[in-house]
């Protein structure tokens, strides 16, 4: 049995140019809401460790 990565490229189903769009506003509606989180928990951190300081 011969392997061929052009008939496996051949016969995976593509995603349509709508679904595209979708898949790629998804990715940024993750990374935008991830990089939220990591900042405000990074604020929170950060005012709390500057507050042990402050109290020394």
């Amino acid at each position: 049995m011969k392997f061929s990565i052009f008939k496996v490229l051949k016969d995976t189903s593509w995603p349509d140019r709508k679904q595209r769009w979708k898949d790629f506003l998804s990715v940024i509606e993750y990374t935008a809401f991830f990089a939220l989180i990591i900042f405000i928990f990074d604020k929170l951190l950060s005012l709390g460790i500057l507050e042990l300081i402050n109290r020394f």
